[in-house]
């Protein structure tokens, strides 16, 4: 159940910092726009910036992670599949088939592979 209440709660605040991103967007353009800015436009502008660039190292931050993480997750399970298949496991022997077929899939394909 916890997974699902995570989940529930890390989709509302996706959704909430998309909302809050699309309102805060459209005065950056605006202001990127203008021909002439008053000053105080001027430091608007320049705390809009330098927020949005906050917010990409942020986001480039827990994409890196989850990318290392989902990959570490998949190569631990393949290193553990293939020591029980070494030692006569039938089960994970036919399951480490299956995960080197995904590894060469996403390889040809340019994906990711995310095994669980």
């Amino acid at each position: 159940m916890e997974f699902y209440e995570n989940k529930d709660n890390l989709n509302k605040e996706l959704e909430q910092f998309i909302g809050t991103l699309n309102g805060l967007l459209p005065r950056y353009s605006n202001l990127l726009k203008k021909i002439k800015l008053t000053s105080q436009e001027v430091s608007e502008l320049g705390e809009i910036e330098h927020f949005l660039i906050e917010i990409n190292a942020k986001i480039t931050e827990i994409k890196n992670m989850l990318e290392h993480d989902l990959f570490g997750h998949s190569i631990d399970l393949y290193y553990q599949t293939k020591a029980k298949a070494i030692a006569g496991d039938v089960y994970a022997k036919i399951k480490l088939e299956t995960l080197r077929d995904a590894f060469n899939e996403s390889l040809k394909g340019d994906t990711l592979l995310i095994w669980n």
